[in-house]
């Protein structure tokens, strides 16, 4: 232990040296460099505003969905079916929206810790998810890629909701797209399992 303290001190020692060695002009070019990595708070902040906007215009579409069916029990068999059927489509529409504002803050908080510092409160707090723990580029890509994943399903999903397959053709191609859907969400499971 005592040896590891040595070392450790020869290390501090040795690089405070290397330091005390350079010149005035390399360490201001290094400082510069260094400290332009402070311009990805530009896309940390707008990721993070562009997330409460759609957090907040999807609350509102939800809102205005709950609102128009309010005047469903008065509806005949036919309005009811239809206004069902554009019911799912928004909530749909709204999960698709919510999982756009989670990447984006996933984007937001992730360049914070990967450019900026460590965000010491998330680990600290019981509650927080390992999906805002970020070590390095290809864990946020690989991150955002399962939500970006999610959302072309969802979306997939709010289009399919309305395909009415007439000819034999049309519904196996309509089978066979359930049936890529599936497989792609199971490779990516697949590929993120550890």
């Amino acid at each position: 232990m005592a040896s590891q303290d040595i070392d450790n001190q020869n290390n501090e020692s040795q690089k405070e040296s290397e330091i005390n060695n350079q010149g005035i002009a390399e360490r201001v070019v290094e400082s510069a460099l260094w400290n332009s990595r402070f311009v990805v708070l530009v896309a940390v902040i707008a990721s993070l505003f562009t997330a409460f906007a759609i957090f907040y215009t999807t609350t509102v579409d939800v809102f205005y969905t709950i609102i128009h069916l309010s005047h469903y029990h008065e509806m005949d068999d036919a309005g009811r079916a239809l206004l069902k059927a554009q019911t799912v489509a928004h909530i749909v529409g709204s999960v698709d929206g919510y999982l756009l504002g989670a990447i984006l803050l996933i984007f937001s908080l992730g360049l914070y810790e990967l450019f900026i510092s460590k965000i010491d409160i998330a680990g600290s707090k019981h509650g927080a998810s390992n999906i805002l723990f970020i070590n390095s580029l290809d864990d946020l890509k690989d991150r955002l890629a399962k939500v970006i994943v999610l959302i072309l399903i969802v979306m997939f999903f709010e289009q399919a909701i309305f395909l009415k397959p007439t000819e034999p053709l049309e519904l196996l191609y309509y089978s066979l797209a359930i049936m890529m859907v599936s497989l792609a969400l199971y490779l990516s499971h697949k590929a993120y399992e550890h």
